[in-house]
């Protein structure tokens, strides 16, 4: 079959791919062949599907259902495994092809198939919540002691630096920029905690299963404090949050509800939260998403 990247995937990689990057042209060959290798039957591409991946629903040579993922290097796919294999199916899906013949050097990962229509997110946003937060907590074990993953001071520190840049190109973000990186600075010279996380977690992230009610997919894991973890899912339904007269009272008991719930700092979890936020609102706004920018900076200006 052809194997034709979703528009979702094109838009989004089409914004962070680098200058010649040929990822997407070469794509149907990789995937034709990551298929022939494990002697798949294809059923059909995931649509809309993720943003920096192409997920593929196959059978394996057994009749069991699977899920065939394709990623660029830029997206750690290796990263994306060890932390799966280390998991061990606890909170997380399983990889299902540790003995394969292309391993996720070459951005390529056979997993258990969940359900890839229902997410958490199709809950009652209080219910949501509940179970998105029930399977992060899984997830927060010791890393590996000789492990391959950033650390949440790496990557922010990245981040930082595109954030510093958007400020000095943009004099209305300024002042938030500040604030999240004097944010980053206060809770970098005290991290409490050093623990694997999912780095990207978001109710979309969290998939019904068969073995688990809920399992979380497509980490960018990184080492660091639960409170960065949770961060991301304190924003989630952020155009709702956003619509609501209460929206700000709204943000705030959230964030309560949350650190108490997962026994996390609550003033940790609002500054992660903010730092996140900008650093969203201002990528957003760097690649012409400008509305998604309006929402993410709007919400960053409550906290």
């Amino acid at each position: 079959m052809a194997f034709e990247p979703p528009r979702r995937l094109i838009r989004a990689l089409g914004e962070t791919a680098p200058e010649g990057d040929d990822w997407l042209a070469k794509l149907p060959e990789a995937a034709e062949r990551a298929v022939a290798v494990r002697e798949l039957a294809v059923e059909r591409v995931q649509v809309p599907g993720g943003r920096s991946s192409l997920v593929v629903l196959v059978r394996t040579a057994e009749g069991a259902p699977a899920v065939l993922k394709l990623a660029p290097r830029r997206a750690r796919p290796e990263s994306e495994r060890a932390a799966l294999a280390h998991w061990g199916g606890l909170g997380a899906v399983q990889v299902r092809d540790e003995g394969a013949v292309e391993k996720a050097e070459d951005g390529v990962l056979l997993l258990e198939r969940l359900h890839p229509d229902v997410s958490v997110r199709s809950l009652p946003e209080a219910k949501a919540l509940l179970e998105a937060a029930g399977t992060l907590r899984r997830l927060w074990v010791e890393p590996p002691p000789s492990h391959c993953f950033e650390t949440v001071a790496e990557r922010t520190g990245r981040q930082a630096e595109a954030m510093r840049a958007g400020a000095a190109a943009d004099a209305e973000v300024a002042p938030l920029v500040d604030a999240a990186l004097a944010a980053r600075e206060e809770l970098l010279a005290d991290p409490p905690e050093k623990r694997l996380l999912h780095g990207t977690f978001r109710q979309s992230k969290v998939l019904a299963g068969d073995r688990m009610p809920w399992l979380a997919v497509g980490p960018d894991p990184v080492v660091g404090e639960s409170a960065f973890d949770l961060a991301r899912l304190v924003r989630d339904r952020v155009e709702d949050l956003i619509a609501q007269p209460s929206g700000a009272s709204t943000t705030r008991r959230r964030i309560k509800r949350l650190a108490e719930s997962l026994e996390v700092d609550q003033e940790r979890l609002r500054g992660w939260t903010l730092f996140r936020a900008v650093e969203s609102g201002v990528r957003a706004r760097q690649v012409g998403r400008e509305q998604d920018a309006e929402l993410l900076l709007e919400f960053a200006d409550w906290l």
